[in-house]
């Protein structure tokens, strides 16, 4: 058990504890079971574009933690919406740059590195003659994305180009969105 003076005395850098980080990276290297996570999300439709994303928790290390958090989805008007939520393509995007913020700041802590601002700005086009089915020869999503990360702390430009690497050769959701991921979609009807 760990007590109230060993948390004062954890090594806090970018509110990352990272005596925590270290110890998991550790018991991962040591047992690779224990780095095995499972993730799940049931998005339900609300009518309209809309619909809702209910997150119960998941797994790791073959252990169940319990989370619930809801968070809703609609599409603008001009898609058929009522722009009352971000839309799939927005959380899409967000979850990209908010993993890779995660990353940043995860890889400064460790290295001692505190950041004083970081931001991920990503775009990309999408032609909705694919989505439309209108031409089949014409993607449905993106063809291409563009990410400018900005960031400012007390590391050098080539600690930050190291950390900035780092980044890109780890975090999940940009490996998940750079490179084809395996779809098993099943139908069942009701």
């Amino acid at each position: 058990m760990i007590t109230q003076a060993a948390k004062i005395k954890a090594r806090v850098v970018n509110g990352i504890n990272v005596d925590d980080l270290l110890d998991l990276i550790d018991g991962v290297k040591q047992n690779a079971a224990k780095g095995e996570t499972n993730w799940r999300v049931t998005t339900t439709w609300l009518g309209q574009t809309r619909s809702r994303a209910h997150v119960d928790g998941f797994v790791i290390g073959g252990q169940r933690v319990s989370r619930q958090f809801s968070f809703d989805v609609d599409e603008p008007v001009e898609l058929g919406g009522s722009n009352r939520f971000a839309n799939p393509q927005e959380y899409l995007i967000a979850a990209l740059n908010a993993c890779m913020v995660v990353g940043y700041a995860a890889q400064c802590a460790v290295r001692g590195i505190t950041i004083e601002s970081l931001a991920v700005e990503t775009e990309g086009e999408i032609d909705l003659r694919g989505f439309l089915g209108i031409d089949p020869a014409v993607a449905a999503g993106y063809e291409g994305l563009r990410s400018v990360v900005r960031i400012k702390g007390s590391g050098t430009k080539e600690q930050f180009a190291e950390i900035h690497a780092a980044v890109i050769a780890t975090s999940p959701n940009f490996y998940n969105i750079s490179r084809p991921v395996a779809l098993k979609p099943t139908l069942l009807v009701e």
